[in-house]
């Protein structure tokens, strides 16, 4: 299964939008705002991720990674695969053994897409939300806010945000697919690091001899 393609699966398709019968939930509006804020604040982030699925029958998978964030720039460390992006270009490292490849995208064609960056203010254009109720995260106080997409036809139906209370922090989200299929990412050892140098979130293709480029920008 192909983590970046389920990492960014809703893309675009949950963003141009036709109405709903879901309202925008003023109490969870209060929540988005505060993880939104407390995000900002940090300036930038490294975390530790887990990420499962399970499908309407029971059956899973489960896979770990490395993210780190700074402003609208993010890497993202996959078991087969890298993702660099610093803000104007985007590179997609797979390696395997005895073959190496890098994908180059414009960041630019890519908005719309889910991102490590852009998860904290989802919620501002093509989503409805409401707040659910209370409950225990990683053995810790947290809210749920549920979006709703506002495209009838979008690949998840919903996103939940899991929000720590007394932080504010994005602890993990949930993606349903409507067909009883759940995506759930949880943060592990989440640390602000402002101080991230540029070059962190550059692929450098000097550095792989032999490796097949595909520019597509």
């Amino acid at each position: 299964m192909n983590l970046k393609f389920l990492f960014f699966a809703f893309l675009a398709s949950c963003f141009l939008a036709a109405p709903s019968q879901a309202q925008k939930d003023p109490k969870a509006k209060v929540v988005l705002d505060a993880m939104s804020q407390k995000f900002q604040s940090m300036k930038g982030f490294t975390a530790s991720f887990e990420y499962t699925f399970q499908d309407e029958g029971g059956a899973g998978d489960r896979q770990t990674g490395e993210v780190a964030v700074l402003g609208d720039k993010y890497r993202l460390k996959l078991p087969d695969q890298e993702i660099y992006n610093d803000g104007k270009t985007v590179w997609t490292f797979i390696q395997t053994a005895g073959y190496k490849e890098v994908t180059i995208n414009d960041a630019a064609g890519m908005e719309g897409e889910l991102t490590p960056s852009n998860i904290y203010t989802l919620y501002q254009s093509g989503f409805n939300y409401k707040l659910l109720a209370d409950k225990t995260y990683q053995g810790k106080p947290i809210s749920t806010v549920e979006l709703t997409a506002l495209k009838s036809n979008a690949p998840f139906k919903q996103v939940r945000l899991l929000v720590e209370k007394a932080t504010q922090q994005l602890l993990g989200w949930e993606m349903l697919d409507g067909q009883g299929g759940v995506f759930t990412y949880s943060f592990k050892n989440l640390k602000a690091s402002p101080s991230l140098p540029l070059s962190y979130f550059m692929f450098d293709v000097k550095k792989y001899p032999g490796i097949e480029v595909i520019d597509l920008r």
